[in-house]
């Protein structure tokens, strides 16, 4: 398990789940993730840091 620290960047929303690419990696897989461990106010686009298995936007 990889506690981070990891950037990522929001590339969808399909309802309880957004789908992140890692953003070192661009052409990567999505991963996919429940909105409920994110923060509320991400959108498509909104960039993340992910650091000892928590969320938040850059």
């Amino acid at each position: 398990m990889n506690l981070g620290p990891i950037e990522y960047k929001v590339v969808r929303i399909d309802g309880d789940y957004a789908y992140l690419l890692q953003a070192d990696q661009p052409g990567g897989d999505e991963k996919c993730v429940a909105r409920a461990l994110l923060p509320p106010e991400i959108t498509e686009g909104t960039k993340l840091h992910y650091e000892m298995m928590e969320y938040s936007i850059q």
